[in-house]
């Protein structure tokens, strides 16, 4: 699956940038990745509940085997109906972005990216006792 057949399937959702990553492709929305594909399927983030109600539509989680241990990621695949149906996926992407944005916030701050400006590190310190 190509960059662009990946923006297509998600015209109805709205833009996504599409990174390339571990033989597949992460899908961000907001600067959020809410959506993996890998060897031309297509997988959502999802939390317990977002999990069991893809689950009851015939999904299954991403995983993959790594050193002799089978890994399972909070991926579950995109239900083959939602492929074909531009307003289900826009749904089902809207709910993954939700549960992406607040595992991002969940991350403890030393693991995030800090952000820095050229103006807080060029400002002379402060005298401490004033003039």
């Amino acid at each position: 699956m190509t960059a662009d057949d990946i923006r297509e399937l998600f015209a109805a959702f709205g833009p996504v940038d599409v990174r390339r990553m571990f033989g597949g492709a992460g899908v961000y929305a907001d600067g959020a990745m809410f959506a993996l594909e890998v060897g031309g399927e297509l997988y959502l983030k999802v939390d317990e509940g977002f999990a069991l109600d893809l689950g009851a539509r015939g999904s299954v989680p991403f995983s993959y085997e790594a050193k002799g241990r089978r890994t399972i990621m909070s991926f579950w695949k995109v239900p083959e109906a939602a492929l074909d149906d531009g307003e289900d996926l826009a749904a089902l992407a809207r709910r993954a972005l939700e549960i992406a944005r607040a595992a991002r916030l969940k991350k403890p701050a030393a693991s995030r990216p800090r952000k820095t400006s050229a103006t807080n590190r060029s400002k002379p310190a402060s005298p401490k006792g004033g003039a």
